[in-house]
């Protein structure tokens, strides 16, 4: 996993711990059932509040319900069509559970027939609300902003985290009294029962065009306004991820993206195949008509939402209003609530768009703890316009522009045109997160943060790191020391430079790394699109084959292998790189790299010269690379010093030729090879997701075995999602193979039908990989013994081998969400069985923070 998405995650879990530490604020919360006092039956969607106030929710399909405030309040007040009112005693700033058994009025006692005790089981067939829906379902189309020809408006994004229900005399407090200007800061107004201090905001204004033929949409960035928190944290990373959680609402699409999960829409094409719905009621919306239809999961753990959506009776069956929450016992990390509103206009042809969109999350280490995290995106759309064509000059360009000033502009033209109002609390945040910039103590603990969280040290235009890297061993250079930093945009934004020095105490040796990259673009070198020169040399010890993907090679956690691993390389490289990115999302690059390997541990280069073994002690080689990339519509993390590309259904393919030559900076061979990759990632919606990698490569040349290509093996106890979990280092080499690698999450879509996996929300991860290989007799050292020899056990005994023909082939179950954090898989390899010191089964860990 990227480091920088480990950073991101840390940070906002750290966020989560800060939350819950800060929380001390006395809560009433009252859950329970409510049932019918007669028939026993449970009564769905039942209006619960507390007495004189504004604070109320409805029960579940299953009369469940729960709630909540900070303020004393000792009554609730339970309301149904049919049944009598009913007012409660509760015990103020406590957690209890009260089951209300509501009584049926008087006046519809004597229509009530009782035939069964049993409760009516639910059914597609001949329901009425069933037949509601499968209209609103086939008129989607016609009801999306892309029926129209043209589309124009405006659009205002703001977006708002607070820490929630934080004692009020906290401030109080000696340790937070330097703090007072910002937890004194309190909206109890926002949500009725929670009293939230902000802590960031970010704004954004857009002008939006749609052309429906030749199809083009183009965004106009106007202006963003957002808090900094200085150096420490990456303020745009930490905007994009929290922007990422918070997608864009279509309920007219099947899928809903959220907190990185995929929900079914409530009007998917198959939601009456995972959703109950109900016809609640009819009422006047916007001086129109329309019927409330209610719908809840039929499996409550499954990743669904449960609410009401208001649907027109004019024929367009078009959604004119939608409330989508989710259910208590949803399959969902550090989510204690969450709720997705949705506003609609009417259109002078008398259909609808979205007129505003509010998302809001409660998030939580657990759903016990009184306080945590709350976060709200809240979108409104103003001056909307349809079927009006522009100049083509409006949509021609690049799909995304931002105005000269679309950073700097004054608090006037952030008056002038919001087109939502700020709060009161809200109103301070920019002034108060930079007050609090200016205090020692909030520096000397983001210094702290930063460096356990990120590993680094700023020091302004350089920064020390990564710490997870000052320690590890190897038996090769036994103890290892390093110490390395990178410089910051603080420095330049067109320069830049990475650097480390590592020592072995075993094999007594200085290794190495220093780069210098220069943009061309006048942009950081991180920023899309890319256009930059780099310059690189590198010094240090590597195992062949192994591809170690958690952060880096020498991190201390990856020195615990299986086997032996005693077989490395000392690398020399010397690298010239040129890379460059078009609006398209094509790129090319073209590289020049001189390396020398030599052998390091029991790793020997041995060939035969007139017939006598000979012990070679370098391999140089020059390589001429040329390197073709296509991600369309591929989008990032984008950070100072990083970027992560934004998983997508878009498929990602690379293609890279490279060329050896000979007597070119001491280089001894001549070879050409190529290398395709292929990168897809589906969603499968209440399935979960996949991720396939295909790759094929082809050598042409001979060459000795340290160029072949070197399957990536791991012998970590670390589950590695791209590398071949039961093969060992050097296992195998290739002149020509082809590979599938395929990681299937089901997100708990089958333990949730499984009633312990359900309470534990487990989730069922499977993969599996493929390769398929092979050495041409023209590189095969046993039919030419100029050629090195493959590598030996000390006894003699082959340790690489050459693929049969066959595949190899390894599996994997696992169970992923343990505790939330961790991924336990049990690996098993299905062939090459017979090959000595080998893993036939395998159980390997992984760790993640995931929604």
């Amino acid at each position: 996993m990227n480091c920088k998405t480990i950073y991101i995650k840390l940070f906002v879990l750290t966020l989560f711990l800060f939350a819950s530490s800060l929380t001390f604020a006395q809560v009433t919360k009252v859950s329970g059932v409510v049932t019918d006092a007669k028939t026993k039956q449970t009564l769905p969607f039942v209006n619960v509040s507390f007495l004189n106030s504004t604070i109320g929710i409805t029960s579940n399909d299953q009369g469940e319900y729960v709630i909540q405030s900070t303020q004393p309040y000792s009554q609730i007040k339970v309301t149904y069509e049919g049944y009598k009112t009913v007012v409660l005693n509760i015990v103020p700033n406590t957690n209890q559970v009260i089951n209300i058994h509501l009584v049926p009025a008087a006046q519809q006692l004597n229509e009530v027939i009782i035939t069964s005790g049993k409760k009516i089981r639910y059914r597609n067939k001949d329901n009425p609300a069933v037949e509601l829906i499968r209209q609103v379902i086939a008129h989607k189309d016609q009801n999306r902003p892309e029926s129209y020809s043209y589309v124009q408006y405006k659009e205002y994004d703001k977006m708002q985290f607070s820490l929630s229900n934080v004692s009020p005399t906290l401030s109080d407090r000696k340790f937070f009294r330097k703090y007072k200007f910002l937890l004194d800061n309190r909206d109890s107004t926002l949500i009725p029962g929670k009293s939230l201090l902000p802590i960031y905001l970010d704004e954004k204004l857009s002008l939006n065009y749609y052309r429906k033929s030749p199809e083009k949409k183009k965004v106009v960035e106007l202006g963003e306004k957002s808090v900094n928190f200085g150096s420490y944290i990456d303020n745009e990373g930490l905007g994009q991820y929290f922007k990422h959680l918070y997608y864009d609402v279509d309920i007219y699409t099947n899928n809903i993206f959220l907190v990185s999960v995929m929900f079914l829409s409530p009007i998917s094409n198959n939601a009456p195949s995972f959703y109950k719905f109900f016809i609640t009621d009819t009422v006047v919306v916007n001086n129109t008509k329309v019927v409330e239809l209610s719908f809840t999961p039929r499996n409550t753990t499954d990743q669904l939402f449960e609410g009401k959506i208001y649907v027109t009776l004019d024929g367009n069956y078009a959604v004119q209003k939608a409330e989508l929450g989710i259910n208590k016992n949803i399959n969902l990390n550090f989510v204690n609530s969450m709720h997705v509103s949705l506003e609609f206009e009417q259109n002078p042809d008398n259909r609808y768009h979205l007129s505003k969109s509010t998302i809001l999350a409660d998030f939580g280490l657990t759903k016990n703890k009184k306080g945590g995290f709350v976060g709200i995106r809240t979108i409104t759309f103003k001056d909307y316009q349809v079927n009006k064509a522009l100049a083509d000059t409006t949509y021609d360009g690049p799909a995304v522009v931002i105005n000269d000033d679309y950073k700097h502009r004054s608090d006037q033209f952030w008056a002038q045109n919001r087109l939502d109002t700020l709060s009161r609390a809200e109103s301070k945040v920019y002034h108060n997160i930079d007050t609090l910039k200016t205090i020692p103590a909030y520096r000397r603990t983001m210094d702290i943060l930063t460096l356990v969280l990120a590993g680094y040290k700023s020091f302004g235009p350089f920064e020390v790191g990564p710490a997870n890297t000052f320690y590890s061993f190897n038996p090769i250079e036994g103890l290892r020391l390093r110490v390395g930093g990178r410089t910051t945009p603080e420095l330049s934004k067109r320069y830049y430079f990475e650097t480390y020095a590592a020592y072995g105490f075993k094999d007594q040796k200085w290794k190495g790394f220093l780069s210098a990259t220069y943009s061309l673009n006048d942009k950081s070198i991180y920023r899309f699109p890319q256009n930059y020169i780099r310059a690189s040399f590198q010094r240090d010890t590597k195992i062949p084959g192994a591809a170690l993907q958690f952060v880096q090679e020498d991190n201390f956690l990856l020195s615990f292998k299986r086997g032996e691993n005693n077989k490395y390389l000392y690398n020399y490289f010397y690298r010239l790189d040129y890379v460059h990115e078009y609006e398209s999302h094509f790129s090319y690059s073209f590289g020049l790299k001189n390396w020398i390997q030599s052998p390091a541990g029991t790793l020997e280069f041995i060939n035969e010269v007139n017939g006598v073994p000979h012990n070679v002690t370098n391999l140089t080689t020059t390589e001429a690379t040329v390197g073709l990339r296509y991600a369309p519509h591929e989008q990032f993390y984008q950070g100072k010093i990083y970027r992560i590309p934004i998983l997508s259904k878009y498929p990602v393919i690379a293609l890279d030729y490279t060329m050896g030559l000979k007597n070119v900076l001491g280089s001894e061979y001549n070879y050409k090879s190529l290398h395709l990759r292929v990168d897809k990632h589906f969603f499968f919606s209440q399935l979960g997701y996949a991720d396939a990698t295909f790759e094929a490569g082809k050598i042409f040349g001979q060459v000795p075995y340290p160029l072949l290509t070197i399957p990536r093996a791991n012998q970590t106890y670390a589950y590695q999602v791209d590398s071949y979990n039961l093969m060992n280092f050097l296992e195998f080499a290739n002149d020509h193979y082809e590979s599938l690698n395929l990681d299937q999450h089901f997100n708990g879509f089958f333990f949730n039908k499984i009633p312990l996996f359900k309470k534990l929300k487990w989730r069922e991860v499977i993969s599996a990989k493929a390769l398929w290989g092979g050495v041409t007799n023209e590189n095969n050292p046993t039919l030419h013994p100029s050629l090195y020899q493959f590598p030996v056990a000390a006894d003699g005994r082959p340790v690489t081998y050459i693929m049969n023909g066959t595949p190899y082939i390894e599996g994997s179950i696992g169970i992923e969400n343990i505790f939330k954090f961790f991924r336990v898989d049990l690996v098993k390899r299905f062939n090459y069985l017979n090959d000595p010191d080998i893993a036939k089964l395998g159980i390997r860990i992984r760790g993640d923070f995931n929604f």
